[in-house]
């Protein structure tokens, strides 16, 4: 696929064929640099590369949330392009995937100004709205920030905006980070991603399919809270070494014996 040769704006439908060739560039690198660091830890990290392939993920991770939002953006069956507009028109990664959610939900009640709440979009709407926004604040707000830190090589300490000191708070999330927690990161943000894709595209799969997707959402937190680093990474080890003995338990072959000339 190729968009060169011309000055006139691209078509949505253009534009979202970009977003998806680059979404599945980024999997692919994601794929890549996730084998890298398992080999790392299986290795117990012999050339000290494992910090840096974390972060280089965590890059990932963030480029690939806002590459899925402007995926979102350019549904066929989505956003006008005065809507479009509307929600990019906000300063930040963050502010746009919430006015995404509220511009999806006053569409889907034929209200585009609408103040929503209970009283507009109905008790378990409401909820639901309250549900993707605290979502979006307390987990997805945290990925893009680290993002944007190392997309300025602040790899190690992060820098206030005006470069005047160190950000406490976000060295420490910053170097706390590990492949096990960024795999759950993103398979949250891959499920958030499905829940707000059907409500922009689908109310009524929006519907039906919200608790299933909340579920799968939730789970994967759980799971970021609660399962142990130090374990997954002597689970890797133990594994590389069951390898290693069985390549050594192998029987050399003998040589087969002369043929029968006579």
């Amino acid at each position: 696929m190729f968009f060169g040769g011309r000055n006139l704006p691209y078509k949505p439908s253009e534009l979202y064929k970009a977003h998806v060739a680059n979404l599945r560039e980024l999997d692919i690198a994601i794929t890549v640099v996730r084998r890298q660091a398992r080999a790392a830890i299986a290795h117990k990290d012999p050339e000290r590369s494992l910090n840096s392939l974390v972060r280089l993920l965590a890059f990932l991770t963030g480029a690939w949330a806002e590459t899925r939002l402007n995926k979102l953006l350019h549904e066929e069956f989505g956003f006008s392009p005065a809507e479009r507009d509307k929600i990019l028109e906000e300063d930040t990664q963050i502010e746009r995937w919430k006015k995404a959610v509220d511009v999806a939900f006053r569409k889907n009640i034929g209200k585009p100004k609408a103040k929503l709440g209970r009283s507009t979009l109905g008790v378990a709407g409401s909820a639901r709205r309250d549900v993707i926004h605290e979502i979006i604040e307390s987990d997805l707000r945290i990925i893009i920030e680290i993002r944007n830190k190392l997309a300025h090589g602040q790899w190690h300490f992060p820098l206030s905006n005006d470069g005047a000191k160190i950000e406490s708070k976000k060295y420490t999330l910053i170097n706390k980070e590990n492949l096990m927690s960024l795999q759950f990161k993103q398979d949250m943000i891959r499920h958030l991603s499905s829940l707000i894709h059907d409500l922009i595209v689908s109310p009524a799969a929006f519907e039906r399919d919200f608790e299933s997707h909340y579920i799968k959402l939730e789970n994967a937190k759980r799971s970021l809270l609660n399962e142990s680093y130090s374990r997954y990474e002597a689970r890797l080890q133990r594994s590389r070494e069951r390898f290693r003995s069985k390549l050594t338990q192998i029987p050399e072959c003998e040589p087969p014996p002369p043929l029968d000339r006579a």
